[in-house]
């Protein structure tokens, strides 16, 4: 089904209005999507990794679905939203998994495709989101911004069209979190 985002834009502020009906609605035309920025989440994950990436989408959904307090305004923040939710909810099982090897070693992620890091190097998952945790104290759409691109695996022409912006200012924005993702994470080595 293709995703009309008027379509989209309408049924959000609906369901922010109290229309809860429209949820039926909504989500044949976000779940396409929705699926593929959880299998690109979890492409950074390990091969055994327990969760799948429907699984991944139901749950971030279900949180997406029963948020209170947003005022939801159009696709762009939706998926915003459910890309912060998957990184969470990852980052959740991943401490889990962490409290339960009693300090044993943290999950990885690769980042080589987004070079954050050095080619071959495997980032802690739990790392990266304290660091993400940090850089959205400073710049909380720099944060969106790598959830979009790294989790998200949205280009640059993707970002800029939901956020509204140029892909010149996005990738002066992606430079700059890149660069302060770095130094962060390797000053915690």
């Amino acid at each position: 089904m293709a995703e009309s985002v008027g379509d989209i834009t309408q049924m959000l502020i609906s369901y922010g209005a109290g229309k809860r009906d429209v949820l039926d609605e909504l989500l044949p035309l976000v779940y396409d999507e929705l699926r593929r920025i959880a299998a690109n989440y979890l492409e950074h994950e390990r091969r055994d990794h327990t969760l799948q990436p429907t699984a991944l989408v139901h749950e971030a959904y279900l949180r997406l679905v029963n948020q209170h307090n947003v005022d939801w305004r159009n696709r762009a923040q939706f998926y915003g939203i459910a890309a912060n939710m998957m990184r969470r909810i990852l980052v959740n099982h991943a401490e889990t998994k962490h409290a339960e090897k009693r300090g044993g070693a943290a999950e990885k992620v690769s980042i080589d495709d987004v070079t954050i890091f050095f080619e071959e190097e495997n980032l802690d998952l739990l790392a990266l989101d304290e660091a993400l945790t940090q850089l959205a104290k400073i710049d909380e759409e720099k944060t969106r911004l790598v959830e979009m691109k790294f989790f998200g695996g949205m280009t640059t022409a993707e970002i800029a069209e939901v956020t509204e912006k140029s892909t010149a200012t996005i990738e002066r924005e992606w430079a700059f979190a890149r660069g302060w993702l770095f130094k962060t994470l390797t000053d915690e080595m």
